[in-house]
C-alpha cells in the first residue's frame, strides 16, 4: 500500500520532492518505494530525467488501478472504523406485526434523538420469517415475543412483560371487569389471528390451559385491527396485548376491555440476536436505552 501511495503521488505531482511532501515521507524513501514497486511488478513505471518525471503508458494504466485500490482500502477502513463506534452504520431491525405498530414510534424516537448516526432499516414480518432472516444475516436484530424459538440458536435479551386483555363488545357480561378468571374462556368464542402469528399460538396455549375451544369457526384475521373489528361486529371476543389496547380498541365505541385476575396471562417481549454477534455489547446498550423509554407503556420492565 505504501508503494502504491508513493507511485500515485508521483503520477499526480510529476515531481519527486512534491510527491514525497504529499505523502509525508522523504524523497529517498519515496524513490525506494517506487523502485520496489517496479521490481515487484517487473515493469518500468517511470522514466527518470534530470528535469522532469515521465510516467510510462503502462504506468498511467497502473496508476488508474492503484487509485481504485487505494479508494477501496479507504472505504474498507472507514467501514471498520464505523463498526468500532457503536450505533453507526446500517442496522436491520425486524419486528413482529403485533409489536411494530405499538412500539415502533418509541423505537424510532429513541434512534432519532440518541443515535442519529445509526442507519436504521425496519422489517415487519412474522416470527418464522424474522428468525430465518436473522440466521441468514439478512437481519441484525429482532424485536419479538420471547423465547424466540426457531431452529437456529438466538441470544435473547428481555425487555418487558405485558398482560393479555380480553376485548369484548360493550354489552358483554364481562365488559369492564378487572377480575376475569381464566376459565371464563370456556364459555367464549375466542377469535384468533391467522396462522404464522406467535400471538395466535399464545392465545391457543391459554385456551388449552383451561380446556377451552378457540378459533371462532373459520373466521381469521391477518392483523389486530381486523380482529377487533370482528369483535365490534359481534362475532366473538379476542385477546390483545396490553400495548395494543389503546390503539386498537380506541378506534370505535363498540369495544370494551376486561382484565384477567392476577396472575394475568401475558407475554414477554425482547430483542433477539445471533449468538456471538460482534455488536453484542451495542445491542445490550440499546436494550438498556429501550427499557428507559418504555416505562410509560402498560408493561413491567425486565432487567
Amino acid at each position: 500500500m505504501a508503494q502504491l501511495r508513493a507511485f500515485v503521488a508521483l503520477a499526480e505531482h510529476r515531481h519527486f520532492r512534491e510527491a514525497a511532501t504529499a505523502v509525508g515521507t522523504s524523497q529517498p524513501a519515496l524513490s525506494g518505494a517506487l523502485a520496489a514497486l517496479e521490481e515487484s511488478l517487473g515493469v518500468q513505471l517511470v522514466e527518470r530525467t534530470t528535469r522532469r518525471v515521465i510516467i510510462t503508458p503502462l504506468g498511467e494504466r497502473v496508476a488508474r488501478h492503484a487509485r481504485r485500490v487505494l479508494a477501496s482500502l479507504h472505504d474498507l477502513t472507514e467501514e471498520v472504523e464505523a463498526a468500532r463506534r457503536p450505533f453507526t452504520g446500517p442496522l436491520h431491525l425486524g419486528l413482529i406485526p403485533t409489536v411494530a405498530p405499538y412500539l415502533l414510534p418509541t423505537v424510532l424516537r429513541l434512534v432519532r434523538e440518541s443515535y442519529p448516526d445509526l442507519e436504521l432499516h425496519v422489517h415487519e414480518e412474522r416470527t418464522p420469517s424474522l428468525l430465518e432472516g436473522l440466521a441468514a444475516g439478512r437481519l441484525d436484530l429482532l424485536l419479538l415475543a420471547l423465547p424466540a424459538g426457531g431452529t437456529s440458536p438466538t441470544r435473547d435479551i428481555p425487555l418487558f412483560d405485558e398482560d393479555f386483555v380480553l376485548v369484548t363488545g360493550p354489552e358483554h357480561p364481562l365488559a369492564g371487569r378487572t377480575d376475569v378468571p381464566r376459565d371464563a374462556l370456556l364459555d367464549l368464542d375466542v377469535l384468533l389471528l391467522e396462522e404464522g402469528h406467535c400471538l395466535r399460538d399464545q392465545a391457543l396455549d391459554l385456551c388449552r390451559e383451561v380446556g377451552a375451544e378457540a378459533g371462532g369457526g373459520s373466521t381469521r384475521a391477518a392483523g389486530l385491527s381486523t380482529l377487533v373489528q370482528l369483535v365490534a361486529g359481534g362475532l366473538g371476543v379476542t385477546l390483545l396485548p396490553a400495548t395494543a389496547l389503546e390503539v386498537e380498541a380506541g378506534r370505535t365505541d363498540r369495544l370494551a376491555a376486561a382484565h384477567f385476575a392476577e396472575p394475568a396471562p401475558g407475554r414477554r417481549i425482547g430483542l433477539a440476536t445471533r449468538p456471538g454477534s460482534a455488536r453484542a455489547e451495542e445491542y445490550d446498550r440499546f436494550a438498556h436505552s429501550l427499557r428507559a423509554v418504555l416505562g410509560d407503556l402498560p408493561v413491567r420492565l425486565v432487567e
